[in-house]
Formats: C-alpha cells, sequence, structure tokens
C-alpha cells in the first residue's frame, strides 16, 4: 500500500472519514499533500499532480507565490497574534473599499461561512424582519440558516439539510430556482413584509460552475430595491476572481453587502462581509448586531491577504485577461471533442473557472446539475488522476486555474482529458 493509503487508515481511526472536510475524501483513498509549487501539489509518496483544484478556488496565483511568502515570513517576525488592533488591518480594509464597488465599510472575519452568517445577521438587524430567500444549489457555508434544501414544490421554505438542524431554524429560508425571474419576484411579493434579505452566489460555484442568465442579477437587484430588502452577493469563490471587483464589477451589478474570503488571503484563512455604511455600522460595538472572532484580522492573515490584493491591483486587467484565455485553451478543445464524438456533456466555463458535467441537458440551475451521472465523473476524474492531473473529486465542484500554470501545464491537460472524453464507450451510454 502507498503511504497514503496508510496515512487514510489511520485518519479513518482519528477523524471522521479520515478526513477535515467531506469533499476531500474519495475512493479508494484521497492522496496526501506533502508540499506545494506553483501549479503543482507533491504527494507523500513523491507523485507529482498539476493542480485544478487550487484550495477549491484560493490560489488564483499558484501555490506558494514569492510575494506572499516572504511578506508573511516578514510578519510571523513580528508576531502571529496580538489581540490588539493592527495598521495593516486598516490598509486592507481601504484597499477593499477601493476595489469592490460595494464596500463602503469591512469587517474582517475569518472563514467565508462566519462572513454570510453575520451579513445576514446585520441585515435582520437593519431591516427588524427575520425571513431570507436563498437559491437551490447555492452555498453559504454549513451554519444553520442556509444550510437547507428544498421541499416540495418550486419555491418552498427550506427543510434542514444535516441532522443536528431544527426545522424552526430554517423556517425562515425561503429557497428559490436559480435563474428563475419569475419565481423569485414571486416570493418577494409574497412576503415582502417579513424579508430582510435575499443572498446569491452571483455565479453559482459549489454545484460545478452554473452562470447567470442575462438580466438574472439585474431583476435580484431592481426587485430588491423596489422593496426595501437587502441584497447580499456570496463572492466568497467569485471575490478578486472574475474581475478585481469580482462578479458585481463583471456584471455590472451592486449588491447592498457582499462577502469575500478564499482569493482574499492568497491561501491563508481570512473571509470579510462589507456593505453600505448605514448597514455595516449595525455592527458591535458601533452598533447592537453583535458579531466577534479571536482570529479576525489575524495579522498574518491580513499581510497576505495585503500581499495579494496589492499584486492583483498592480497586475491591471491584463491579468484577468490573461486566465480568461488560458481557461478558453482548456475548454476550446474539450468543447470540439464533445461535439465530435456526439458525448453527453455540458462544459461551463467562465473567467478562469470551467467544469464538464455528464449529462446531456444544458445546465442552468439546480435541477439540472442533478441530472448529471456522478460515477462516470468520477472514472473521469480518476483517469485524470492516474496521469498527474488533480480536479476536484465531484461533479458538484469548479476547476480553477491560477497565474502560475504554465503553458505546459495547460496542453498537458488537454491532451489528457480529450483522450479520456475521445473513449466513447466509457462516456456514452
Amino acid at each position: 500500500m502507498t503511504r497514503s493509503g496508510e496515512l487514510f487508515e489511520q485518519a479513518k481511526k482519528l477523524m471522521p472519514g479520515g478526513v477535515n472536510s467531506p469533499v476531500r475524501a474519495f475512493q479508494p483513498y484521497p492522496f496526501f499533500t506533502a508540499r506545494a509549487q506553483g501549479s503543482s501539489l507533491f504527494d507523500v509518496d513523491g507523485k507529482e499532480y498539476i493542480d485544478y483544484c487550487l484550495g477549491y478556488g484560493p490560489l488564483l496565483l499558484g501555490h506558494a507565490h514569492p510575494k506572499i511568502v516572504e511578506a508573511v515570513k516578514a510578519q510571523l517576525e513580528n508576531g502571529s497574534l496580538f489581540g490588539t488592533p493592527t495598521e495593516q488591518e486598516v490598509e486592507l480594509a481601504d484597499l477593499i473599499c477601493k476595489i469592490v464597488p460595494s464596500a463602503e465599510m469591512v469587517r474582517l472575519v475569518s472563514t467565508g461561512g462566519e462572513a454570510t452568517m453575520s451579513a445576514i445577521r446585520a441585515a435582520r438587524g437593519y431591516t427588524g424582519k427575520k425571513k431570507i430567500i436563498k437559491f437551490e444549489g447555492c452555498y453559504h457555508g454549513a451554519h444553520d440558516y442556509v444550510l437547507v434544501k428544498a421541499g416540495s414544490g418550486a419555491t418552498t421554505f427550506g427543510m434542514p439539510t444535516s441532522l443536528g438542524i431544527p426545522e424552526e431554524t430554517t423556517r425562515n429560508t425561503i429557497i428559490v430556482p436559480f435563474n428563475d425571474a419569475e419565481k423569485f419576484e414571486n416570493a418577494v411579493k409574497e412576503n415582502r413584509e417579513e424579508l430582510a434579505a435575499v443572498i446569491v452566489e452571483p455565479v453559482i460555484g459549489n454545484i460545478g460552475l452554473v452562470l447567470p442568465k442575462t438580466g438574472f442579477l439585474e431583476t435580484l437587484r431592481d426587485l430588491t430595491e423596489d422593496y426595501g430588502i437587502v441584497l447580499i452577493f456570496d463572492e466568497v469563490i467569485t471575490g478578486f476572481r472574475l474581475a478585481l471587483g469580482g462578479a458585481q464589477e463583471y456584471y455590472g451589478v451592486t449588491p447592498d453587502m457582499t462577502t469575500l474570503g478564499k482569493v482574499l488571503g492568497g491561501g491563508f484563512p481570512i473571509a470579510a462581509f462589507v456593505g453600505k455604511e448605514e448597514i455595516m455600522k449595525m455592527i458591535a460595538p458601533a452598533g447592537k448586531v453583535y458579531q466577534a472572532g479571536t482570529y479576525s484580522g489575524n495579522p498574518v492573515s491580513v499581510t497576505a491577504a495585503l500581499a495579494t490584493l496589492n499584486f492583483l491591483r498592480g497586475s491591471g486587467k491584463g491579468f484577468y485577461a490573461k486566465m480568461e484565455r488560458n481557461c478558453e485553451a482548456i475548454v476550446a478543445p474539450l468543447k470540439k471533442i464533445v461535439s465530435e464524438c456526439n458525448l453527453k456533456v455540458q462544459i461551463n466555463h467562465l473567467a478562469s473557472m470551467f467544469q464538464l458535467f455528464f449529462t446531456e441537458t444544458p445546465v442552468y440551475d439546480y435541477t439540472k446539475v442533478k441530472t448529471s451521472d456522478t460515477a462516470t465523473f468520477m472514472r473521469y476524474h480518476a483517469k485524470l488522476l492516474k496521469k498527474g492531473i488533480f480536479i476536484p473529486p465531484s461533479q458538484f465542484e469548479t476547476c480553477f486555474l491560477s497565474s502560475a500554470h504554465s503553458r505546459q501545464n495547460i496542453e498537458k491537460m488537454i491532451s489528457i482529458a480529450t483522450t479520456i472524453l475521445s473513449e466513447r464507450a466509457n462516456y456514452k451510454s
């Protein structure tokens, strides 16, 4: 057995399922990473993988980027936790406000889930109302109010997805299909007197990759403005990845609040929720909406975030244009082989994100995503892995590119993936 196999057997005795986050587990066992550099992971058995998972999105600049490493090393010599404010926190908040269209004030936190939980609490405190709308397939962290699934009917109150969440906790969470403007409008009108907020991933990255239809985000903005409802964009994935100003810059739609994470920290744990000054001033100690965290504004993570954002800001729009070209370079040959072989495969992509869905149905919402053949996807994943390509081990995740991916990396992905897809007997029903 490999060293990774041995470690997994040991890990299963010590950690639930042998992992510290569910998606990391796959059959027969996950590889255990020893180190990473640039576009590559190296496992404990010495094998190298070109990484298109990138920590599930944060590593836009690749692993161990020199600018980030240098900044963090310098900070570590000055301390890793103070419990007091720092000058760097002010600098980072100012930079976020300059970059993100919706950011008038900033509260730093440690995780994306903490950011969405706090943003929803702030919206409820600001409006004095209880209900929220979320969309099928959008993932906003593992806290109780948003870890819900739809019940019977197209638009319904959510039911808990996980054991341990009381039904009464999600009673105020309304579920609406993504990309269905009519059902969203109906849900808003039916609940307008009780709605505090609408939270949405402007581009869904947690069920694979699902893009908004033309005009959908504008509809959300118009209706929430009409009825005085707080619109929250969950840009934990898309923030600083689609464009420097995130999906709101890319699509030209500005929400009232935004949650940020992943790319923000360049591989270090940090997140934020931002928004209009009048809402953000509800947060303690300025206001009566309580939020706190020992590691909020951690100086090491803040330093990494500053290094990341300053690099991206200094690189300009050319950085994002190049990332988009590289993504298109991968996707175009894959689409060609799918067409030539008449495969039941859909490919969604945007900026530096892409995903294949093993279904004949165009994918634009959660229901369509669920038509995908997950067993076939995992065979595809296993064949890529054998050839030294690592993508997220789930049909319901998204592949990412970094600036560290070389032309050779991209050509290898194209060569191996197209070869796998062309083996029609394995991929046609």
